[in-house]
C-alpha cells in the first residue's frame, strides 16, 4: 500500500521534478496536467464537492485537471455538487500565473536581488495566514 497523500502525487515518478514547485498536479494515475479544481466527499450527506483549487493540499481532498472535472460522476445516489463552473477558464487563467511566476523566479547564475546573504535568517511559524476574498 502506497503512504501516497491524495493531491501531492508523491509517488508519481518524477512528481518532485516539477518546474513550478508551488504548481499541484491531477491526482488521477498517469495524468499529469495542471489541477484546476479540488473534490471532497461529505460522507454524511452523501455528496462529492467540485470545488476551485484549495490554496493547500489537504488529505481526503482530490486535485484535478480540468477534463477530470469536467466528466466527474459521483456513485449512484450521491450528488455532485460543482462550486467551481468553469475550468476551463480557471486552467487558462493558472497557465498565465505560472507564466508570470517563471518570468520572476530566480535563476541559478542569475544576479541576485539584493539579498544580503549575511542578514540572520528570520524562522517562519507554522500558522498561515489566509484573506478573505
Amino acid at each position: 500500500m502506497s503512504s501516497r497523500t491524495p493531491g501531492t502525487n508523491a509517488s508519481r515518478p518524477g512528481a518532485g521534478r516539477s518546474t513550478a514547485p508551488s504548481a499541484r498536479r491531477c491526482s488521477r494515475t498517469a495524468c499529469g496536467r495542471p489541477a484546476v479544481a479540488t473534490l471532497t466527499y461529505v460522507y454524511s450527506d452523501s455528496t462529492a464537492v467540485l470545488g476551485p483549487l484549495a490554496t493547500f493540499a489537504e488529505p481526503h481532498c482530490y486535485d484535478l485537471c480540468a477534463e477530470h472535472a469536467d466528466r466527474l460522476t459521483a456513485p449512484r445516489g450521491w450528488e455532485v455538487v460543482r462550486l467551481a463552473p468553469d475550468l476551463v477558464e480557471a486552467a487558462r487563467q493558472h497557465d498565465d500565473l505560472l507564466a508570470v511566476a517563471e518570468a520572476v523566479r530566480d535563476r541559478p547564475g542569475a544576479p541576485g536581488r539584493g539579498i544580503d546573504p549575511d542578514a540572520p535568517a528570520v524562522r517562519r511559524g507554522h500558522l498561515r495566514v489566509l484573506r478573505e476574498s
